[in-house]
C-alpha cells in the first residue's frame, strides 16, 4: 500500500522508534488512526499496514468485500514481517484480536522491541473455548464454505462480538464507522489449531529474543474472554522476557475503537515507554 510505504520511509528518516499497528478481523488499519496520533505525539513513528489487499477506506471495502477472502494467518504474518524488515529499527508492535495474536507471532520471530497484544485470539496451545467465543465466531464457523469467503457481520452480530459493553447508540455508530468484511479462514484455523500440528496459528513463546510483552483483556469481552487471554499469558510468562497481563474493567472487544480507546492506548504507550 502506498501509504504504508510512505510511513516506512518517514519512520526511517525520523530516527524514531517505529510503532507498528496490526488490526484484526472486521476492521481496517484506519481503526488505529487515533492511536497512531497518540504514539506520534509521544515520539514514536507510527506505521499502519493493512492486511494483504486491504482497501484504503471503509467505503471501498464495503463496495468490494470479496477482496478479503482467502487470507490465512501465515500469509498475513509474513506480510507484516516483510513490512518490519523494511524498517531501520526494531518496532514496538501493537495488535488487537487476531492482530494481537499476529503481534505475538511477530514477537516470537524476534521482530519486536516490545509488544502489546490486546484481546488476542487463541492460538495452538491455548485451550479454553468459552461458549461466548463460539457464539461470536458462529456467523463464520456455521458454514464450512466460509473458509474461502469474506464474511460480513450483521449489526446484531457485531453488537455481540464487539460492542456488547457500550450502549446501543454507540454500538450502531461503531458498526457504521468501522465494520468491514473479513476472511473466514483465520477463524477456521483457530478452530482447528489444537488438532493440527502444522497449524500456522502458533506462537514461539520460548524465543529469548521475544522481548517484553503486555497482554490486555477486556473484562466484558465476549469474543476473547479473560480465560483465553490468561491461558495465553500463562504460556508466554515462561519466556525470559517481561510478560504482563492487565484486565481492563468494564470493556468489551471494541476497546480499541470505542469511546474509551484512549485509556487502553495510554496503557499500551506506558508499557512501550518502559522498554523503548
Amino acid at each position: 500500500m502506498p501509504e504504508t510505504h510512505a510511513q516506512i520511509e518517514q519512520a526511517n528518516a525520523s530516527g524514531r522508534t517505529p510503532a507498528v499497528f496490526v488490526h484484526g478481523l472486521w476492521l481496517l488499519a484506519s481503526s488505529w488512526d487515533r492511536w497512531a496520533q497518540l504514539f506520534d505525539e509521544a515520539g514514536y513513528a507510527p506505521v499502519l499496514p493493512g492486511w494483504p489487499d486491504d482497501p484504503e477506506t471503509v467505503e471501498q471495502a464495503r463496495a468490494h468485500p470479496e477482496v478479503f477472502a482467502n487470507k490465512t494467518v501465515g500469509q498475513v504474518a509474513d506480510h507484516f514481517a516483510g513490512v518490519i524488515a523494511k524498517l531501520d529499527a526494531k518496532p514496538v508492535v501493537i495488535g488487537h484480536s487476531f492482530g494481537g495474536t499476529l503481534a505475538q507471532i511477530l514477537a516470537g520471530r524476534g521482530l519486536a522491541a516490545a509488544t502489546v497484544s490486546i484481546s488476542p485470539a487463541p492460538y495452538r496451545g491455548v485451550l479454553p473455548l468459552p461458549l461466548s467465543t463460539l457464539r461470536a465466531a458462529g456467523p463464520v464457523l456455521a458454514n464450512p464454505l466460509n473458509r474461502k469467503r469474506a464474511v460480513t457481520l450483521t449489526s446484531k452480530q457485531f453488537r455481540y462480538a464487539f460492542a456488547n459493553a457500550v450502549d446501543e447508540a454507540e454500538a450502531a455508530s461503531l458498526y457504521a464507522t468501522y465494520h468491514v468484511a473479513a476472511p473466514g479462514a483465520p477463524l477456521f484455523q483457530g478452530a482447528t489449531a489444537n488438532l493440527n500440528p502444522r497449524s500456522e496459528l502458533k506462537v514461539d513463546t520460548d524465543n529469548p529474543d521475544r522481548g517484553p510483552l503486555l497482554i490486555l483483556s477486556g473484562e466484558k469481552d465476549n469474543t476473547v474472554p479473560w480465560s483465553i487471554a490468561n491461558a495465553g499469558y500463562k504460556r508466554q510468562k515462561r519466556n525470559a522476557g517481561v510478560t504482563e497481563i492487565v484486565e481492563i474493567p468494564g470493556r468489551g472487544h471494541s476497546l480499541t475503537i470505542d469511546g474509551g480507546w484512549r485509556a487502553v492506548a495510554e496503557k499500551a504507550l506506558e508499557f512501550a515507554k518502559r522498554f523503548v
